[in-house]
């Protein structure tokens, strides 16, 4: 008999959940419509993210399962899975013991008609999340592999959640997600007093708190049958069609992926309220939950969608459909027959009838009159107000990589074993999926002595090989930025940012994490803790202090603190230190050789580095180089920051 400790606590109720209305909204129309292609939910720590999905489960229609009837699953997949284990594979067990070639299903497979639940989704590996998508988008998982071709159903609703200030991810794969919601905890003093208390009574009573809300939840459940009965039959109008096509182009969303997803949101929608047609209201809630994460194409673009543009563009979406209407009511009606009379005087009147000729005066073109171009004929503006610096679009270091084959996170920036990537050699440890060739080669050797002469190979366990696959890895960038008064001229402290900008852009899309440390007065600080969030880095930097003298030592030094303290955080994550500065170190006694020193004592820590020269003028005094040899690291300057002198650089310090 089970006692109360081993009986299955109940899960909180999908209809318990306070506020979050846009949220449990976007997963009530996955669940009616699956091909909405599934929803990520942005939030804070403590938002109960995690709740609402879990609750779901209870509401979506039971599952015929091989002649019989059971609930819906929720499958949930660990951040450290492979890609064996989410889409399946050959199944070694039977092919060693039967001799037959069979298939394993994955995890996709298990959440057939269930919902796939993926926590921390910003930190699973790319590949997977593209599998992911491809799976939730197409509602079937074809698979090519290991001599097996397989293919199988897998409509599911997947939902992934993500704190931003641990990573964002690619807009690539924002895109590839139907819906987003963001959500945040309210500031509401008695919304927050009943959250409190409903989960304090759902601690102290889940059964009975699971009770008091079962029949809210059964209707609910009930409406989305109802609605995903209902879906084939809602229409959508021209009209609307129109309206969402018009809202997707006045938002400069790429691709077509957008309409779609937008209109399948939409026709659920209409279906949830029980309404036979798609209208405005309907594709004004989908444009909410579809469009604000498709419209960041940048890690530093502010997340959302502004209300007031939404309203000018569901305004001129309407003006549109309301003169394709009237297009369509005059199409059938004769045209009246020109008038000649009704012409201006020169209106469609050629040299022949006494009209201007072509090239004459009254043809748009240059003015003789007007004002010279100060730049001559290839325009431009005056030399005194071309910009005094390059902006961060003039750099572009995308090959900044750390030397030598790492283990570290999944990313794309330096090379590193992995679970994906080209396969390089076999092991007789488990690796990354099977080397079929080393397999088989291996057993060949034991045929004779296993007593074969025909048939099929026999194999043992200890025939199996494992694959060596090199891939990428994301790294640690710490960037030492000098702020000091001999870098605060407007011209180059201006270059710096810029650079830094577009070095902490690469990283975003190289899924590194970042620390930024600037080095002014007496000290260095650390104005960025190591964190995937890169568009916390540009706020900070951009609120940067500069001026006074630059104690260097401090900087490296400072940068070998955090480095070392990673390491035992994340010891398979490797480091590259990215030094902006002019060398010029004035800060503290004998400043310049305690700079060296603490290079040095940089360098001997096996961390990988690079130095930007910021220094200008006629007269260089050369010490960031000097820097740059007693890190035993690179050097560029920042006027040839390119990303094939920076690969260089890097590479030839290995």
């Amino acid at each position: 008999m089970r006692s109360e400790e081993d009986r299955p606590v109940a899960g909180f109720p999908f209809s318990a959940v306070v506020g979050q209305d846009q949220l449990r909204l976007a997963l009530i129309l996955c669940a009616v419509h699956p091909g909405i292609g599934g929803v990520l939910v942005r939030g804070e720590k403590g938002t109960a993210k995690s709740t609402v999905v879990r609750a779901l489960t209870a509401l979506l229609p039971a599952v015929d399962d091989a002649g019989t009837t059971r609930p819906a699953r929720l499958v949930e997949l660990p951040v450290g899975a492979t890609e064996d284990r989410v889409i399946g594979s050959i199944d070694l067990e039977k092919v060693l013991r039967d001799g037959e070639r069979a298939f394993q299903p994955g995890l996709l497979a298990a959440a057939h008609q269930g919902v796939l639940y993926v926590d921390e989704v910003n930190l699973l590996h790319d590949h997977l999340v593209d599998v992911l998508l491809d799976a939730a988008a197409m509602g079937r998982v074809h698979i090519e592999r290991d001599g097996i071709s397989h293919s199988h159903p897998a409509k599911f609703v997947l939902v992934g959640t993500m704190n931003p200030e641990e990573g964002e991810l690619r807009p690539q794969l924002l895109d590839r997600f139907g819906l987003a919601v963001d959500v945040a905890a309210s500031r509401d003093v008695d919304v927050r007093m009943e959250v409190v208390r409903r989960r304090l009574d759902y601690e102290r009573d889940p059964e009975a708190f699971v009770a008091r809300y079962e029949s809210a939840d059964e209707e609910l459940a009930a409406e989305i049958l109802t609605a995903r009965e209902k879906l084939d039959s809602v229409e959508l109008s021209n009209r609307e069609l129109r309206r969402i096509a018009s809202l997707c182009a006045s938002f400069d969303v790429d691709g077509m992926r957008a309409d779609l997803v937008l209109a399948r949101t939409a026709t659920a929608h209409a279906a949830w309220r029980g309404d036979s047609e798609v209208t405005a209201e309907d594709v004004r809630v989908a444009a909410e939950l579809t469009l604000p994460h498709r419209r960041r194409r940048d890690p530093f673009d502010e997340p959302g969608l502004d209300q007031q543009q939404l309203d000018d563009a569901l305004e001129q979406a309407d003006q549109d459909a309301q003169s394709q209407v009237e297009d369509d009511a005059r199409d059938g009606e004769p045209e009246p027959p020109e008038n000649p009379e009704d012409r201006g005087p020169d209106e469609d009147r050629g040299p022949e009838d006494g009209g201007p000729e072509e090239g004459g005066p009254d043809d748009e073109g240059p003015d003789d009159d007007g004002p010279e171009d100060p730049d001559g004929p290839g325009g431009g503006v005056c030399a005194t107000d071309r910009p005094s610096a390059p902006p961060a679009g003039e750099f572009k270091a995308k090959l900044l990589e750390v030397p030598g084959v790492g283990e570290g996170a999944p990313g794309r920036r330096s090379r590193s074993m992995s679970s994906r990537g080209r396969v390089v050699r076999s092991t007789r440890e488990r690796g990354h999926g099977l080397h079929l060739t080393s397999t088989v080669c291996a057993a060949a050797e034991s045929q004779v002595a296993r007593g074969r002469t025909a048939g099929r190979l026999r194999l043992a366990p200890a025939d199996l090989r494992g694959a060596i696959r090199e891939g990428r890895e994301g790294n640690l960038i710490v960037f030492v930025v000098d702020a000091s008064g001999s870098m605060a001229a407007r011209d180059r402290l201006s270059a710096v940012t810029g650079a830094v900008v577009s070095l902490l852009r690469d990283a975003y899309q190289r899924r590194d994490k970042v620390a930024v440390i600037t080095v002014r007065g007496r000290e260095a600080e650390l104005v960025l803790p190591p964190t995937s969030s890169v568009d916390i880095a540009v706020r900070r930097l951009q609120s940067m202090r500069t001026g006074g003298k630059s104690p260097l030592a401090e900087g490296f030094l400072r940068a070998r603190e955090v480095v070392l303290r990673e390491r035992l955080r994340d010891p398979q994550r490797r480091a590259l230190v990215v030094t902006l500065t002019d060398g010029r170190a004035t800060g503290g006694k004998d400043a310049l050789h305690r700079a060296r020193v603490a290079a040095h004592l940089l360098a001997d820590a096996s961390v990988a580095s690079i130095v930007v020269d910021c220094e200008t003028g006629l007269v260089r005094l050369g010490l960031a180089a000097e820097l740059a040899r007693e890190l035993r690291g690179g050097y560029v300057r920042l006027a040839e920051l390119s990303a094939q002198q920076v690969a260089g650089v890097v590479r030839a310090a290995a």
